[in-house]
C-alpha cells in the first residue's frame, strides 16, 4: 500500500502521518448503508475553519544581573581614604590623683599631645546567598601621637575594623530596584599605644568618623542597587516575549504565538555572584499550523504585581489536521486495488467495478462526505453498464483521549447517476467492499501521534531567538473528539508543560 497522508498539516505532502487520513475515510464503508434511491442532492460543504484556541499560560521569565556590577559601582562610589585626623593639644594621658586627708591630689601632670592619623579602606568584597547581599569593607587605621608630653616625638598605633553591610532588595511597583541596608562594624584590633605604663586608646576618636562613613554607605548602597538596570532588563524580556515560537520546523510547520498579558514578581534569589528575579508572565498561547503567524502587537510594560503561584506552567493547543485533498487519493488507491476482483452481488452474480475520482470534504453536523465516482457492469451482461457518483456521509468518532478512529451513523445520502443507479447502490451497500477496505486501511494511529509529540517536544526543548533563550518541555497531552470541519478532518490536542524565557544577552 502506498504511504498515507499527513495528519497534521493542511496542504502538506508528508506521508508519515497519512494513516489517520486513510482510516478516517475508509472506515466510513464499514457498515451496510441504507439509501433512498430518490436522493439526488450532493451533501453541502461545511464552511467552518479550525481556529486556534487561546490558552492561558504562566511562563517563567527569570531576569538576572551580576553583583560584580554592583561591586564595581561601590568601588567607585566609596573613596579609598575615608578620613584623616589632626588634633593638636589633645589630652593623651590624664593626670593621676590620690586622696590624702580628704584632698584629691594630682600626682602626675596632664600629658598632652597632637593626634594625627589616616583611615583607609581595603578592597570591597561582596557575597550573596538566599535573599541578602553582604558587603564587607576592611578598614585600616594608622594613628600617631606626636610631641607626647614634650618627651616623645612620635608614637604610632595601627588598628583594624570590619564594616559589614547586609542589603535586602525589593522591587517597587514601577519595577525600580530598591534596597534596605543594615550596617554594623567592630574593631578587630583597636588602635592604641602604651606610654609610661598608660594605655592611650584612639578608638573613641575613630568611632565618630567611622559612624559618618557608615551613614554614607547606607545612602550609597541602595542608590547603587538601583543602577543595576533591572527595569531595563525586565522591559526587554517583556517586549521580546511578544513573538511566535517554532514548535515544528517542517512537515508541517507548527508555531505557538505568545501574547503577554501581565508580569508578576515572585521574589529573588542570590547565588554566588548572580541576583535573579523570579517573574511569571501570564500570556495567551495560540498554536498555528502552516506559515509563521505575525507577532502580536507589543504593549508597554505594565506595573508590577505580586506572583501568587510558581511560574512556568505552559498550556498549548494543537489542531492535528488531515487535509481532505490528501484523503482522496488514498481512498481511491484502496478502491482501485479492491476492484481487481469482481464483486459478487446477490441475484446478479459477479460484477466488475472501475473506480475513478474520489471527492471528500466536511459537511454539516461534523460529518465527512465522500463521493465515489465509478462504473460497474455485471459479468454476464444481463443488466448492462451503470455509472455515476454515490455520496456517503459518516460521523467520525474516537474514544476519549485516543487516536483510534471509527465512523458511526453511516449512510448513503445521494446518488448522481448516469445509468443504472440501482447497481451502483448495491455495490455501495455491500459489506464485502467495506470489510475489504477496512482490513486494508483501518489503523490505530497512536504510534504516529507519539512520533509527532516527540518532534514537538524536541523542537521546543531549547531554542534561541535573538537575545532570548526559550526552554520548554511537554509534560502531558490529551486529545479531544475527532471532527470533520470545513478545513479538514482534525483531532484537537491539548498539552501541558513548563516554559521559561530567559534574557541571555551574550
Amino acid at each position: 500500500m502506498a504511504s498515507a497522508p499527513a495528519i497534521i498539516a493542511p496542504m502538506t505532502g508528508d506521508g508519515r502521518y497519512r494513516k489517520l487520513a486513510t482510516a478516517a475515510c475508509a472506515l466510513m464503508l464499514l457498515a451496510s448503508c441504507k439509501a433512498d434511491p430518490a436522493l439526488r442532492e450532493v451533501p453541502s460543504r461545511a464552511v467552518e475553519t479550525i481556529l486556534p484556541q487561546p490558552q492561558t499560560s504562566t511562563i517563567a521569565v527569570p531576569v538576572s544581573a551580576s553583583i560584580d556590577e554592583l561591586q564595581r559601582a561601590l568601588e567607585r562610589a566609596v573613596p579609598r581614604r575615608l578620613w584623616t585626623i589632626d588634633r593638636p593639644g589633645q589630652v593623651c594621658v590624664p593626670p593621676q590623683r590620690v586622696k590624702v586627708l580628704g584632698l584629691n591630689l594630682k600626682i602626675t601632670p596632664t600629658i598632652r599631645c597632637r593626634i594625627t592619623g589616616e583611615v583607609t579602606r581595603g578592597p570591597l568584597r561582596l557575597t550573596g546567598s538566599g535573599r541578602t547581599i553582604v558587603v564587607t569593607m576592611p578598614i585600616r587605621a594608622v594613628v600617631a601621637a606626636r610631641d607626647v608630653g614634650g618627651v616623645l616625638k612620635r608614637e604610632t598605633a595601627t588598628g583594624a575594623a570590619q564594616v559589614r553591610a547586609i542589603a535586602t532588595i525589593d522591587l517597587a511597583d514601577d519595577w525600580a530596584l530598591k534596597g534596605k541596608v543594615d550596617i554594623a562594624y567592630d574593631w578587630t584590633r583597636e588602635p592604641g599605644i602604651d606610654f609610661l605604663g598608660q594605655r592611650i586608646e584612639f578608638t573613641s576618636k575613630a568611632d565618630a568618623k567611622l559612624a559618618g562613613v557608615v551613614r554614607g554607605l547606607e545612602r550609597t548602597l541602595p542608590a547603587e542597587l538601583g543602577k543595576l538596570r533591572f527595569r531595563q532588563k525586565v522591559e526587554r524580556a517583556w517586549a521580546g516575549a511578544f513573538t511566535s515560537l517554532e514548535l515544528n520546523r517542517a512537515n508541517p510547520p507548527v508555531w505557538m504565538r505568545v501574547t503577554p498579558q501581565s508580569l508578576d514578581y515572585g521574589g529573588y534569589t542570590i547565588a554566588g555572584r548572580t541576583v535573579t528575579l523570579r517573574l511569571g508572565m501570564k500570556a495567551l498561547t495560540e498554536t498555528f499550523v502552516g506559515p509563521r503567524p505575525p507577532d502580536p502587537p507589543r504593549r508597554p510594560l505594565p506595573r508590577m504585581t505580586r506572583l501568587g503561584a510558581r511560574p512556568g506552567s505552559l498550556l498549548f493547543y494543537i489542531p492535528v489536521v488531515a487535509d481532505y485533498a490528501e484523503l482522496e487519493p488514498v481512498i481511491q488507491r484502496a478502491l482501485v486495488k479492491r476492484s481487481q476482483r469482481p464483486f459478487d452481488l446477490p441475484h446478479i452474480g459477479p460484477v466488475t467495478a472501475t473506480f475513478g475520482k474520489v471527492t471528500a470534504y466536511g459537511t454539516t453536523g461534523g460529518r465527512i462526505a465522500v463521493g465515489l465516482d465509478f462504473t460497474a457492469q455485471d459479468n454476464a451482461g444481463r443488466i448492462g453498464k451503470a455509472g455515476g457518483t454515490v455520496w456517503l456521509t459518516g460521523l467520525p468518532v474516537n474514544p476519549e483521549n485516543s487516536q483510534e478512529v471509527r465512523f458511526t451513523d453511516l449512510k448513503v445520502t445521494g446518488v448522481i447517476e448516469r445509468t443504472g443507479g440501482d447497481l451502483l447502490l448495491q455495490i455501495a451497500n455491500m459489506p464485502t467492499i467495506s470489510q475489504t477496505v477496512a482490513e486494508a486501511l483501518a489503523q490505530n494511529f497512536s504510534r504516529d501521534y507519539r512520533e509527532l509529540m516527540t518532534k514537538i517536544d524536541r523542537a521546543i526543548a531549547e531554542k534561541r531567538q535573538g537575545d532570548f533563550l526559550i526552554r520548554a518541555r511537554i509534560a502531558d497531552v490529551r486529545t479531544g473528539s475527532l471532527k470533520a470541519a470545513g478545513q479538514g478532518l482534525y483531532l484537537p490536542v491539548w498539552g501541558t508543560g513548563t516554559a521559561e524565557v530567559r534574557l541571555d544577552a551574550r
